[in-house]
C-alpha cells in the first residue's frame, strides 16, 4: 500500500538526488565554458539552440530565458533541422547543441552541416566523449550518475543539469552586458511584472475623483467630500496648491477627541506636509512609500500642481502585488 510517508519520501528523495547532481555540475565549470560565454556574448548574429526529445524541451526553455535577457535566441528542433528547417541558421550565429547522450542519430546528422556552415557550435552533453562532445567547438559537460527514475530511464536528473546550465549561460551573459531592471522591463511589458516595471502613477489615477476641499471647508462639506469621490482621503487646496491632507481616520479620530464639530473647518484637522508622489513615479515606487508608512493613499503632485490621489487599492487592482 502506498501511504501519506511513501509519497513524501519519495519526493524528499527526488530533490535531494537533483540537488546533488546540479553540486556536481560545479566541478565541469571550466574554461570551455568560459570560452562558450565569450561566444555567444561576440556572436553578432543570434542564437541557436537545437535539441532532440526531452533535450529539446529544455531548449525551448533556455531560449525563452535568453530572449527575456537579452541574448536573441531561437529554437530549432534537431529533426525538423534536417528536413528544411536548418535554413534558419545564418552565417553569423552561434549554436548550442543539447543531447544527454551526444549520440542521437539526428545529431550525428545535423552536427556535420552546422560545421559545413562554419558556425561556432557549443555542445551541452552529459558524455564529453560522445560525437557531438568530440565535434563541438566547445563542450560544456552535464554528466550525471543516474536519474531520480526509479528504473533510471526517464530524464529527469540530466534535464534538469542541462536547464541549470542554460541558466548559468544566460546570468553570465546579463552581467557581461550589464542588463538591468528597466532592460527587463523592455521584455515584459505584459502581466504583473510588466506593470512592476513599467507602470507610472499617472497611468492610474481618475481625473473624474479627484477630492479637493478649501481650508475653511466646514466638517462636513470636507466628510461629503471624501465620502463621494470614495478614496478615503481628500486634499486641501489653497491657491491651487496642496497645503494639506484629511483622511477617514482624521475625522475618526477628531470625533472621539472633539464634542462638537460646529465651527471646525478643513485647516483645524488636516494633516500637512503629508506623503506624496509625482505622476511620472512607478507605482512599485509609491507601493514601498504607503508600505514605509503604512498609509493607504498618496497625494500625486507635479511641480505643486495636484495631479489626484493615489489609493492601495487601485494598486491591488492591477495585479502588481
Amino acid at each position: 500500500m502506498i501511504t501519506n510517508e511513501n509519497i513524501i519520501a519519495s519526493a524528499k528523495k527526488t530533490l535531494l538526488s537533483q540537488s546533488q547532481s546540479i553540486a556536481k555540475l560545479i566541478d565541469f565549470i571550466d574554461i570551455s565554458f568560459v570560452e562558450a560565454v565569450n561566444t555567444i556574448y561576440e556572436c553578432k548574429g543570434r542564437l541557436v539552440v537545437t535539441g532532440i526529445g526531452k533535450s529539446a524541451i529544455i531548449a525551448q526553455k533556455i531560449v525563452a530565458t535568453l530572449n527575456s535577457t537579452g541574448t536573441p535566441s531561437l529554437f530549432l528542433h534537431a529533426s525538423e533541422a534536417i528536413h528544411g528547417d536548418l535554413g534558419m541558421v545564418q552565417p553569423n550565429d552561434a549554436v548550442i547543441c543539447i543531447s544527454k547522450s551526444g549520440n542521437s542519430p539526428e545529431i550525428k546528422v545535423l552536427v556535420p552541416l552546422l560545421k559545413q556552415f562554419g558556425n561556432k557550435l557549443i555542445a551541452i552533453t552529459g558524455n564529453v566523449t560522445s560525437f557531438l562532445g568530440k565535434e563541438a567547438n566547445f563542450t560544456l559537460n552535464t554528466y550525471v550518475e543516474s536519474e531520480s527514475c526509479p528504473n533510471n530511464l526517464a530524464p529527469t536528473n540530466s534535464t534538469t543539469s542541462q536547464l541549470v546550465i542554460g541558466d548559468a549561460i544566460a546570468v553570465c551573459l546579463m552581467e557581461m552586458r550589464n542588463f538591468t531592471s528597466q532592460d527587463f522591463a523592455k521584455y515584459h511589458p505584459g502581466g504583473a511584472l510588466g506593470k512592476k516595471l513599467l507602470l507610472r502613477v499617472g497611468d492610474m489615477l481618475d481625473a473624474t475623483h479627484k477630492p479637493m476641499v478649501n481650508p475653511d471647508s466646514s466638517i462636513k462639506n470636507v466628510i461629503v467630500e471624501i465620502s463621494e469621490k470614495r478614496l478615503g482621503v481628500t486634499a486641501v487646496i489653497e491657491n491651487e496648491k496642496v497645503i494639506g491632507i484629511i483622511t477617514d481616520g482624521d475625522i475618526r479620530r477628531m470625533l472621539n477627541k472633539t464634542e462638537t464639530i460646529s465651527g471646525l473647518t478643513a485647516k483645524d484637522i488636516m494633516t500637512v506636509n503629508a506623503k506624496s508622489i509625482k505622476s511620472t513615479d512607478l507605482v512599485s515606487d509609491a507601493l514601498n512609500v504607503l508600505e514605509d508608512f503604512s498609509i493607504t493613499q498618496l497625494a500625486v503632485i507635479d511641480n505643486g500642481e495636484y495631479k489626484g490621489i493615489l489609493h492601495l487599492h487601485d494598486i491591488l487592482k492591477e495585479g502588481i502585488v
